[in-house]
């Protein structure tokens, strides 16, 4: 696990977290062994990995996002997500991607890990798989990780809402859209064409941005100060525009549109942005 990681807001998801923001509020979560290591290390992965073989301490799996979404679209170095593939397979370890917010198209490839050419053993996918409109997530594995939930009785794990036909349905609608109309590539073409003027106003205003950072559509604009951070939210929402901060801290805001977004669109976000800059900056 990761230091900033989000996974969601359950008792096992917050045991994962990589924010104590989140992690100390409820109180005691899942007490096993579970180790924090800095986001995009791949050294730290495994020198943790090492220790514990060493101790004698089983680790079942290692999980990350492809790209740090709620921590401000934070993209690892290229290194990354090969180096931890090959030492998760070294020492017999489950390598488990969160594509919850990365996954079916966002970054600019169907799947947040494709950017690197890793296959992991377990997928966490929801958000954009229920289209928008339907509240869904699903549970990928490979073959041998399916094997253990089917059997020997495959009613063991069960829940009441799973499987929900309307939610399933919306589900494939979703899947069957992203696959036709290849929405990874809108996503990667339309980063393509906001990075380099979001950069621009970067530079012109480098008092207020500390930086930006994203592949595709998932783009954080960072800053120096969370206040300023609140102002550009508040501006752009009083113009028309929604953004995504970071929940608990508004150094960062995230632009993540719809991936069908139209270029026309795309230029009233970024025309409302410049000046919402322009009366910060006075």
């Amino acid at each position: 696990m990761a230091v900033k990681a989000f996974h969601g807001k359950t008792m096992g998801s917050l045991s994962m977290m990589g924010k104590a923001d989140y992690r100390q509020p409820p109180g005691t979560l899942y007490g096993g062994p579970i180790y924090h290591v800095p986001y995009g290390d791949a050294d730290a992965v495994e020198k943790q990995l090492d220790i514990c073989h060493k101790v004698g301490i089983d680790i079942a799996a290692c999980l990350f996002e492809p790209i740090q979404g709620e921590a401000g679209a934070i993209v690892p170095p290229d290194d990354f997500w090969p180096r931890v593939r090959e030492v998760t397979k070294h020492y017999g370890v489950l390598l488990i991607a969160d594509e919850v917010q990365t996954g079916l198209g966002r970054t600019g490839k169907l799947w947040g890990v494709d950017h690197w050419n890793v296959v992991p053993d377990i997928m966490a996918v929801a958000k954009s798989l229920g289209g928008g409109v339907m509240p869904i997530s699903t549970f990928c594995s490979n073959e041998e990780i399916w094997q253990c939930m089917m059997y020997p009785n495959p009613f063991i794990h069960t829940t009441t809402t799973g499987g929900g036909a309307l939610a399933c349905s919306a589900a494939i609608a979703a899947i069957h859209v992203t696959l036709r109309d290849k929405l990874w590539e809108q996503a990667a073409e339309k980063g393509a064409y906001i990075f380099p003027k979001l950069h621009a106003m970067a530079e012109k205003y480098p008092h207020i941005f500390h930086s930006i950072t994203g592949r595709g559509l998932l783009i954080g604009m960072h800053f120096h100060e969370a206040e300023t951070g609140y102002k550009v939210a508040a501006g752009l929402f009083k113009r028309g525009v929604l953004v995504a901060g970071t929940l608990t801290s508004a150094h960062t805001i995230r632009i993540e549109p719809p991936l069908v977004i139209t270029y026309e669109q795309i230029d009233a976000m970024l025309d409302r942005l410049a000046d919402t800059l322009k009366e910060i900056a006075g």
